[in-house]
């Protein structure tokens, strides 16, 4: 049974978490979230939809967006990576751009900061990595954003150890509007579970494969059937060759085995019931020009 808002005052409001690719957005979503609701991968562009993570502090429901890696797209699944991570942006009420402190004001960085001068409120500054970085450098990278453009507030976290999370967590809870809250006090994502069952098996490829497959292969869930001894889930996961194939599916099949396993420990832990998880591999060279795909992975086809 789901718990109860608060009675009284409270508050809610949709924060999306911007930048450039592998500045460690979805790390942070899930540091604030307290609890894995989004994949993690080193590959660049990993994140391919906006994914809501739900938190909660004190009266406050926190509703955060994390949002595909802002970059010049070439390829159409690229665009719409893009385009549905500005569209979270116009659905927020907070904005925070996300900078690896390491990397500094590159250009990716700069890009995104003369877009969001042309948005109404002013956006947060989240600087990330911080224990790579020299306080004094810090500070100075703190202001020179500032003065490309003069953010709301700025913060200095590292997502990975949670040092300085709890800080922004207490500002965005000050901060989102007042109103009832949109999700039960117990939900921590609103992504369909088909979906999320799909990132997961994503993640596990990435991160075995991550050296020999491109991060355009995807996954699709077809079949998800609830029984008295847990959960059947069939998956697809789509490559766009046939060399890609025999990656995936590795010498006597033992490759696609040990990704099967992995997948259904963690898909174990998130449903709290038994799964049986069956991969199947197809190559399919133009997935990424077919709409199906993109209904699937929660995406909007671009036409041009």
């Amino acid at each position: 049974m789901s718990e109860p808002a608060p009675t009284g005052d409270t508050r809610c409001g949709f924060i999306a978490i911007i930048g450039a690719p592998n500045v460690g957005k979805s790390t942070l979503v899930n540091a604030l979230v307290g609890t894995k609701v989004a994949i993690v991968s080193h590959k660049v562009q990993t994140t391919r939809v906006p994914l809501r993570g739900i938190a909660i502090a004190g009266a406050s429901q926190l509703v955060f967006i994390d949002t595909p890696g802002l970059f010049q797209p070439r390829r159409r699944l690229e665009r719409a990576m893009v385009e549905a991570a500005w569209s979270g942006v116009a659905d927020a009420d907070l904005v925070a751009f996300m900078l690896d402190a390491a990397q500094g004001l590159d250009a990716a960085a700069i890009s995104i900061i003369d877009a969001l001068k042309e948005k109404k409120a002013a956006p947060l500054l989240v600087l990330n990595k911080i224990d790579r970085v020299p306080k004094p450098r810090l500070l100075k990278l703190a202001a020179e954003a500032n003065a490309r453009l003069p953010f709301a507030a700025t913060f200095m976290l590292s997502a990975l150890d949670g040092n300085g999370v709890d800080d922004l967590k207490a500002y965005l809870a000050r901060q989102v509007p007042e109103g009832p809250w949109h999700f039960p006090a117990d939900e921590v994502s609103d992504a369909p579970l088909r979906l999320l069952a799909a990132e997961i098996t994503r993640e596990k490829i990435y991160q075995r494969l991550h050296d020999e497959l491109p991060y355009r292969t995807a996954v699709e869930t077809t079949a998800w059937q609830e029984k008295k001894n847990g959960v059947r889930i069939e998956q697809t996961i789509f490559v766009e060759r046939d060399s890609q194939k025999s990656i995936v599916l590795g010498k006597g099949g033992q490759m696609i085995k040990q990704l099967s396993s992995e997948a259904r420990q963690e898909l174990a832990e998130i449903l709290g019931s038994p799964v049986h998880l069956f991969l199947f591999v197809k190559v399919r060279q133009d997935w990424e020009d077919d709409p199906e795909r993109y209904l699937q992975m929660g995406l909007t086809f671009p036409k041009r």
